[in-house]
C-alpha cells in the first residue's frame, strides 16, 4: 500500500500553529531550522509578506488528523508515599 505524503500543520510540534512543524515533517527537517530561515526571510523582507504568508498558510494548511492510540493508555501506580 503507497501513503502519499501530505503538508499539514503539526499538532505536537507545534509553537503556534504548527505551520513550521509541519514543514519540518514533510521535508525532513529540523523545524528549528525551519523556525530560524522564517524569521530572517521576514526580518529581511519588511515583516508584512513574511506574516501575510503564515496567517494565509494557517488558513489553507489542513491540521494534522488526531491519532488514535491503538493501546489504552494506562497509569501505572507506584507508591506516592514520602519517606521521611
Amino acid at each position: 500500500m503507497h501513503m502519499e505524503k501530505t503538508l499539514t500543520r503539526s499538532r505536537t510540534n507545534r509553537v503556534f500553529a504548527g505551520i513550521m512543524g509541519g514543514l519540518g515533517e514533510f521535508f525532513g527537517i529540523d523545524p528549528v531550522l525551519i523556525r530560524l530561515g522564517y524569521l530572517i526571510l521576514t526580518v529581511f523582507t519588511g515583516f508584512v509578506p513574511g506574516l501575510v504568508g503564515y496567517f494565509l498558510a494557517i488558513l489553507i494548511v489542513p491540521e494534522a488528523p488526531l491519532v488514535k492510540p491503538s493501546k489504552p493508555v494506562t497509569e501505572e501506580k507506584g507508591d506516592d508515599s514520602e519517606t521521611v
